[in-house]
């Protein structure tokens, strides 16, 4: 049992480094939003189920409630009564046991957090997978800057499509009512309202574009993000219990202490298995996102470039050849909003 044990838990299948980096965030901040992550997953006590395993546990052992209520608790009978008191008594015994598992997990994972922020203990690092997390969040944060101009370039567009609107029809009523300038007023009216259509035309493109850009960032990426967080935390409990199982093997072994290491090993054994899914999860989801990045992102810049260089060009033929080259589709004139103004 020592020695094996021992040797279990040295052994390593990812680097371990000491600590003491920071990261880009200030120590305070940076720890204090840590601890936040690890406090989020609260027991869960509502009054519809009680699920057993507390923090990032399963759903085993749930306890609908609805299968007490009615069960007599109120009825004079003594039968009845003194079964649903046992019942009652059973549901806190299992809601202290719910808060007991989790209150022990957090205080195991803030005591972790806690010594590899102030370099006293170490962390599992897989400096592959991380470089590529660290890759993802500053792509997006790009891609985020690329959306919020593209809304705004749509905003300021759709305002100069309106103008020359209003001014077309300004022209065109002039047009009628001043026959020594019916001419001039005349073709500047139908200059306007061609500038005003190609404008439409342009919109469609560049709104699509803004949708397609919003889903790879705020659904596709986001995501995938998910899962880094919960295999941050995975990581974190995978120290953790680590950490206490090196701890205790280095401890007398003594028949508690046995009993203990038992149970400490198990608990190492079911994190490391979490953790290692969670890693091998996160390495498929980026691997399968930069696929579609590349894919979504050379038809959206295609498509771009095209409607853009065609508008400025004047080339009418060309910009509405894009749009149905990317299959974009605008709603039919007396439409109360146009395809390409989105929704804010």
């Amino acid at each position: 049992m020592s020695d094996g044990i021992m040797s279990k838990a040295a052994t390593m299948e990812i680097p371990i480094s000491s600590n003491g980096d920071t990261g880009s965030l200030p120590e305070d901040d940076g720890l204090e939003q840590d601890l936040q992550q690890v406090m989020v997953s609260g027991p869960n006590l509502n009054e519809t189920s009680i699920v057993s395993g507390g923090y990032g546990g399963t759903a085993e052992g749930i306890i609908p409630t609805s299968t007490i209520k009615g069960s007599g608790l109120h009825q004079p009978h003594a039968g009845p009564a003194v079964g649903g008191e046992e019942v009652v008594r059973g549901i806190a015994v299992e809601k202290f046991d719910i808060v007991k598992k989790w209150g022990i997990n957090t205080y195991k994972c803030t005591k972790q957090l806690i010594s590899e922020r102030f370099g006293r203990g170490s962390r599992t690092v897989d400096l592959e997978l991380e470089t590529q997390i660290e890759l993802l969040r500053e792509t997006k944060r790009k891609y985020e800057c690329v959306l919020q101009l593209a809304r705004a370039l749509t905003n300021h567009f759709y305002s100069l499509v309106q103008t020359q609107h209003a001014l077309g029809d300004a022209f065109a009523d002039l047009s009628q009512k001043s026959p020594e300038l019916q001419e001039e007023f005349g073709y500047n009216a139908e200059t306007q309202k061609l500038l005003c259509k190609n404008g439409e035309t342009l919109l469609g493109a560049v709104n699509f574009f803004v949708s397609s850009i919003n889903t790879l960032v705020n659904k596709t990426m986001e995501d995938t993000l998910m899962t880094v967080k919960q295999y941050e935390t995975a990581r974190l409990e995978y120290d953790a219990y680590r950490t206490d199982l090196e701890e205790l093997s280095m401890g007398p072994r003594d028949a508690s202490t046995l009993c203990r290491l038992d149970a400490a090993q198990s608990q190492f054994q079911s994190h490391k298995d979490k953790y290692e899914k969670l890693r091998a999860d996160v390495a498929i989801k980026l691997k399968f996102l930069e696929e579609n990045k590349i894919k979504v992102m050379h038809k959206q810049l295609l498509l771009f470039h095209n409607a853009i260089s065609a508008y400025f060009a004047g080339n009418q033929q060309q910009l509405e050849q894009t749009l149905k080259q990317f299959n974009i589709k605008l709603k039919t004139p007396g439409a109360e909003k146009p395809s390409w103004l989105e929704e804010q």
